[in-house]
């Protein structure tokens, strides 16, 4: 087991290149494929779960293997599902216990050929692709917003187009709204027709050049370090954030100007890619409450943030967070004990913390192949000296020059 030891710098002053969208690259590459492109799009994410994607594409093997790519499984069984050839898609021990099965019945209310390679309801599968008429689907709008774009970005090549009514709560609007705005970048003629319904018309897409927007969620992991550096003129510069992003993630900078953190874009031009400047604003909440349920992904990035500033919090809309790359509720609570703190979780989506503390532990943060557990736990060494990181290659799946970019900023690391 590789483990890095984390010692951060007195001064925070860098400007860090970002990566590209790894949501944005995921979804650009499907409609690319569909819309019978010939020329990638520009910035791609060279992270895992957009490299697995390119190689699939690329080569259309008999098997297809998206190792640890939630995204990529989901995305690629819908494009599968009317694709010429027959294939199994597969992935890592974790990704075979990740469920499938509310994707699989979509589809194949469809009239899509998929049949389980393994255990019920869970990947691997075998797809053979055909031509589909589409039409109705109701669908829990409760469930991860993949298996809704998924659903969504094929909708413009089924004969009768699709319609899809959700029902209960709607979870991860904004990763809809991203979908449904990128499909629209392309050709497509796909919109909110109601509160609850998506209708997409039977209008297939238009290749074009197209440019990926840097990555917000990346870009949290800054904000979480000028947020609890000591440093008072702590200051970090970020490339290529557009004003008005379409980005679930891009909520980043409203939540952290609570915590603290000022955002300062270099012009005041909307939609256009710049670099942003983050300060210290010297106010701060004495308390944080926040329903993540539109952006569950950086539920990590805050607690920790919290945490280190010692403001108690209760987060809500987390229940999507038990079926990510690992049950993320509990190995919060895990590795945060480690750091001398007491989180409690309710209802299996919410995480709350009062102000308890406890004997931390000397040892390292695990992160149960999780690259957000890596990515949120490593700033914490503005906190603690030589905090330890088990398994950091972790990164890899969606920002893999993460350890570099800290090291550019100053931080010490040293493999054990």
């Amino acid at each position: 087991m590789t483990t890095y030891k984390l010692t951060a710098p007195q001064r925070l002053d860098v400007t860090i290149d970002l990566p590209a969208s790894k949501s944005i690259s995921n979804r650009a590459l499907i409609i690319y494929a569909l819309s019978g492109g010939r020329v990638l799009p520009q910035n791609l994410s060279d992270c895992d779960d957009t490299e697995v994607i390119i190689e699939a594409l690329r080569n259309m093997p008999e098997e297809i293997n998206i190792k640890a790519a939630g995204t990529a499984m989901r995305f690629m069984t819908a494009f599968l599902s009317l694709t010429e050839g027959t294939h199994v898609i597969t992935g890592t021990e974790r990704m075979k216990h990740r469920p499938i099965g509310i994707l699989v019945d979509a589809l194949l209310r469809l009239g899509a050929d998929i049949e389980y390679a393994g255990e019920h309801g869970f990947p691997p599968l075998r797809i053979t692709g055909k031509p589909l008429l589409g039409g109705e689907l109701e669908m829990a709008g409760s469930i991860s917003s993949q298996y809704i774009s998924a659903l969504l970005m094929i909708g413009p090549m089924l004969e009768r187009g699709l319609t899809l009514h959700l029902t209960g709560d709607i979870i991860s609007r904004p990763y809809i709204d991203l979908t449904l705005w990128m499909m629209g970048e392309f050709g497509a003629h796909a919109e909110w027709t109601s509160a609850d319904t998506i209708t997409v018309e039977p209008k297939p897409y238009q290749m074009r050049e197209y440019i990926i927007e840097n990555d917000w969620s990346a870009a949290s992991y800054w904000y979480e370090m000028v947020a609890i550096s000591d440093d008072p003129d702590a200051t970090v510069m970020l490339t290529g954030l557009t004003d008005g992003s379409k980005q679930g993630d891009s909520v980043t900078r409203y939540i952290f100007s609570l915590l603290g953190v000022k955002t300062v874009f270099q012009t005041k031009k909307q939609g256009v890619p710049q670099t942003i400047t983050l300060k210290r604003n010297g106010r701060c909440v004495p308390r944080l409450e926040y329903d993540f349920v539109n952006s569950p992904d950086l539920a990590q990035t805050f607690v920790v943030t919290c945490l280190a500033k010692g403001i108690p919090f209760h987060f809500k809309g987390l229940a999507t967070l038990k079926i990510k790359e690992t049950d993320r509720i509990e190995a919060l609570k895990r590795e945060a004990k480690k750091l001398g703190y007491v989180i409690e979780s309710r209802h299996d989506s919410e995480l709350l913390w009062d102000g308890e503390r406890c004997e931390p532990a000397c040892e390292g943060i695990d992160t149960y192949e999780d690259h957000r557990m890596a990515l949120a736990f490593a700033p914490f060494a503005l906190k603690q000296t030589g905090l330890l990181i088990n398994n950091p290659q972790v990164v890899s799946k969606s920002y893999p020059k993460f350890w570099e970019d800290l090291k550019t900023a100053g931080f010490e690391i040293i493999e054990n």
